[in-house]
């Protein structure tokens, strides 16, 4: 008999615990009665403001779980209750971050992140009410428990309140609280959440004000606080400019790799891909211009801005996927870094790098200076005039195999750097002309391959130099670079000019000769020579430690500018046995997980330097480690371009095929992604390999074949009408027959877009030839459950209109309508259902009056007079509430 109020007043007043608990359990309730009465709902908030004055902390904890639900009521009521959050609710909330049981505290932590995200907090609330209170509750005399939890809510609600209000109340406290020297636990919440702060407040700030304590907090004695810095480095680093991630993160981030902790250096570990990442940019990654919508024009400056932005390795060579495959870029020539320009002269200075159009240039830039410097000085020297173009009239004809590439004209395989305008030199009074080569010009060496003695010596005083800190990542990288620039310095000009005298008969390049006064145009003979080489360039740089390489020359070739090597470096050795060991042993699998990620970051045209990395992960020993790979394969091609993805990727991807189940999925799952950027030729040789995924390790395995169902589904548009009826029919049929009702359900599926995809063809005679099948196999099948198949896929290709309702009268309607004489009942209820359901409701069978509607009709009717009640139960009337996709699960032959 008592009021809301009333009995909310009497439960609120009473000694016992639970009826208090009871109250604000239905303080929602009760305010739902009264909404109507402005006077009884501040009433009510009234109570709730004393109801937290309660000694009980259960009491307190119960109301600030209500507390979000009653402020969302607030706020849909707001015109009859105004500002009642502001001045009832919002204060309890405030009040209890401070509370004394840590079960009220973080209800009310809780609740005020959930106030927040859903927008029922004023601004201006937030910043005279919620704000103070945490900044006081940061304060140096504060609790340490609740000091530290005030912190975590700040840097929690930092996303929810913007950057201006984090800018101006929340970052000083929080720089205050990463240099906290008593409490560990404080530094350690800072580090977790310090890259949400750096994501909020933006590149500035985070520069200014939070990279100095980041740094403090990265070197703290804690482990702890130096493990959750290596956790949040990829946030931290998206915050920062190029220059500050590329010049200080990097080596910071090297510190915490060499950790002394385990644990930092296993966190450290983690976060390395995701950081690398963050050196990605559009021109280095080779995802941002298609070459089939560029002009010759936009191509070329778009080559030109890419070398003049980018550093190009010492080591860089020319691989033919890196040079534009549009066709219009054909008028366009190629010029050799040396080759002066006819309109000038022999005398003429050489073009800078940045002006090739060539995606890299043939030679490194340090050594051209040292011998340009070195040639100005001598009087004697002269230049060879010859100018290698590759115009229109180059033929696309391979190569014969005798003028492949050879010792003349590139005098080793280890040799990075390429120039095909051989240079001897020659000096006042030594004239160097062997024998054989009386009759030939005299011409000077390479200037990329002729260094001075005095820089010779430069060299080796800078590794002498650098030898004592080789511990340092950074520092070993520069001593490997320089010490392969020694070693290429250090070619004797007189061998080179021995060994083409002896090769010169037999070895010259056709149309490409040394002349000081005249240059001309390549022939297309001397095109294809050209073309064969930079082919046998590539191929050789394929080929790892067969191909003559150190070990040094090795890790040269693994060198690239998109970020710092020595990161790079650090990442490569992540597949190291002794990393599991020392490190984690996941560490394989971490690497193989960011893998796609650095890939992308370093581009294509860097491939090389990850290819032996992903060689060895996709021939670990853990199944974990093959599976992260057999899952991004897909991503990795979309990266590589289809050059790449044939040569590196279609052999592993063999692999995965033959792998355990748990790495067959991975690549199950992604099976028409990966083989839609395959040619179509190697795309067919996989036709036969599809029939191997029906066989599992384990024949319960089930989804495996719902997943090969559901790819057989996207890759109908990849292949011929002819390749469906050869390979991809008898599978489906198979499927249909399997022993889950899932399995059979998403088979059916494939059966229609098959059916679809065959009639649609011209001429529709595989069409024909299914339908024809489905019937042998299924319309007349010996048991019960084929022919209850035959009637889902009917149904299948009535709903999903498959083929048009005339063609579906003539061909399949008969030999659905015999089943109505089926002696099981199952395919009889099916058989109805459908037929009412699905049938009568296209309009062909609505409007026509035909005699297949007339077919139809009588069918229904016999169905009706049936000995079995749930045949003529769905036969007479149509249940809005039984729908056949629902019964492809429910009366399955068998279900596991």
């Amino acid at each position: 008999m008592l009021t809301p109020l009333g009995r909310l007043d009497k439960y609120a007043a009473s000694e016992n615990v639970f009826n208090r608990q009871m109250v604000a359990r239905s303080l929602l309730d009760t305010l739902r009665e009264v909404c109507d009465d402005e006077r009884d709902c501040i009433a009510v908030l009234e109570r709730i403001s004393r109801l937290a004055d309660d000694s009980e902390p259960t009491v307190r904890a119960e109301l600030m779980e209500q507390v979000p639900h009653i402020a969302l009521f607030c706020q849909e009521n707001r015109p009859a209750i105004p500002y009642a959050f502001s001045k009832y609710l919002l204060p309890i909330v405030v009040r209890y971050l401070a509370d004394q049981n840590n079960q009220v505290r973080k209800t009310s932590q809780a609740a005020l992140l959930a106030l927040l995200e859903q927008e029922l907090i004023e601004r201006f609330d937030v910043e005279t009410k919620v704000c103070p209170v945490l900044v006081e509750l940061t304060a140096p005399d504060s609790n340490d428990d609740v000091k530290t939890e005030a912190v975590a809510i700040m840097c929690k609600m930092a996303p929810m309140v913007g950057k201006d209000i984090t800018e101006r109340l929340i970052l000083p406290r929080f720089c205050e609280m990463c240099c906290d020297c008593r409490m560990f636990h404080v530094r350690k919440v800072c580090a977790a959440n310090f890259g949400d702060i750096c994501s909020v407040v933006g590149q500035q700030a985070t520069e200014e004000m939070l990279l100095p304590r980041f740094f403090q907090l990265c070197s703290d004695n804690v482990w702890g606080v130096r493990k959750a810095c290596a956790e949040c480095f990829m946030a931290v680093s998206c915050a920062t400019c190029q220059e500050i991630r590329r010049t200080k993160l990097s080596a910071l981030f090297i510190n915490l790799i060499s950790d002394p902790s385990r644990w930092v250096r296993q966190a450290a570990f983690q976060s390395l891909g995701p950081f690398i990442s963050t050196f990605a940019n559009p021109s280095s990654s080779g995802q941002y211009f298609k070459e089939e919508n560029k002009s010759s024009e936009d191509t070329s400056v778009e080559d030109k801005n890419r070398t003049r932005d980018e550093e190009v390795p010492e080591d860089a060579q020319i691989r033919p996927e890196d040079v534009p495959a549009d066709p219009t870029v054909s008028n366009s020539s190629v010029k050799l870094e040396g080759a002066p320009d006819p309109d000038i002269g022999t005398e003429s200075p050489r073009k800078p790098p940045g002006d090739s159009s060539l995606p890299c240039p043939l030679s490194s830039e340090p050594h051209q200076e040292a011998a340009s410097n070195e040639d100005d000085k001598k009087p004697g020297t002269c230049r060879s005039a010859s100018r290698l173009e590759v115009g229109s009239s180059a033929q696309d004809s391979a190569p014969l195999d005798q003028e492949l590439y050879n010792s003349f004209h590139f005098w080793r395989t280890p040799l990075p750097e390429i120039d095909l305008d051989v240079e001897l030199e020659q000096g006042p009074g030594n004239k160097l002309v062997p024998e054989g080569l009386e009759g030939m010009p005299e011409a000077t060496s390479p200037a990329s391959a002729n260094i001075t003695v005095a820089t010779r010596q430069e060299l080796e005083e800078m590794i002498e130099n650098l030898e004592p800190h080789i511990d340092d990542p950074d520092v070993k990288a520069q001593v490997d670079v320089l010490a392969a620039a020694l070693r290429a310095s250090s070619l004797d000009a007189c061998d080179e000019v021995s060994e083409a005298a002896r090769r010169a008969p037999q070895d010259e390049l056709p149309g490409c000769r040394l002349d000081h006064g005249t240059s001309g145009p390549l022939t297309s003979e001397a095109v294809e020579n050209m073309e064969s080489a930079l082919r046998y360039i590539h191929d050789d740089s394929d080929s790892g430690t067969s191909g003559g390489f150190s070990p040094d020359e090795e890790r040269r070739a693994k060198v690239q500018d998109v970020v710092p090597q020595a990161l790079l470096d650090q990442y490569l050795s992540m597949t190291d046995p002794s990393r599991a060991q020392t490190v984690d042993t996941e560490i394989a699998k971490h690497c193989a997980y960011s893998l796609p990620g650095v890939a992308l970051t370093l581009g294509r045209q860097n491939w090389h330097c990850l290819r032996e990395t992903y060689e060895t992960l996709a021939s670990d020993m853990q199944w974990k480690v093959r599976r992260t790979l057999a899952f991004s394969i897909h991503e990795l091609a979309v990266i590589l371009g289809d050059q790449l993805t044939a040569a590196d990727l279609v052999p592993i991807f063999n692999g995965f095929l033959k792998d355990l189940d748990e790495v067959r999925i991975g690549v199950l799952k992604h099976l028409h992604d990966f083989l839609k950027l395959l040619h179509i030729d190697k795309r067919r040789e996989y036709l036969y390999q599809l029939q191997e995924f029906l066989v599992t390790d384990n024949s319960r395995n089930w989804r495996f074949r719902a997943e090969l169902a559901e790819q057989l589904i996207l890759l109908l548009e990849l292949y011929s009408p002819r390749d469906i009826y050869d390979y991809l029919r008898p599978i489906a049929l198979n499927l249909c027959a399997d022993k889950v009702s899932s399995v059979r359900w998403i088979s059916y599926k494939l059966v229609g877009e098959m059916v679809r995809k065959l009639h649609r063809a011209a001429p529709p005679t595989f069409g024909v030839d299914l339908i024809r099948e489905l019937v042998e196999s299924f319309g007349r099948c010996p048991r019960w459950s084929g022919r209850q198949a035959f009637v889902f896929v009917c149904q299948t290709v009535i709903e999903d209109e498959c083929l048009p309702m005339d063609q579906f009268a003539v061909h399949l309607m008969p030999h659905l309508l015999t089943l109505a004489n089926d002696r099981v009942p199952n395919v009889r209820v099916l058989l109805a259902k459908t037929l009412r359901q699905t049938l009568l409701e296209k309009e062909y069978f609505l409007t026509s009056a035909s005699c297949h509607q007339e077919a139809v009709e009588q069918t229904i009717m016999a169905l009706q007079m049936d000995r079995d009640s749930d045949v003529k139960y769905f036969a007479s009337i149509h249940p809005a509430s039984t729908k056949i996709s629902e019964d492809a699960m429910s009366t399955a032959s068998s279900t596991y």
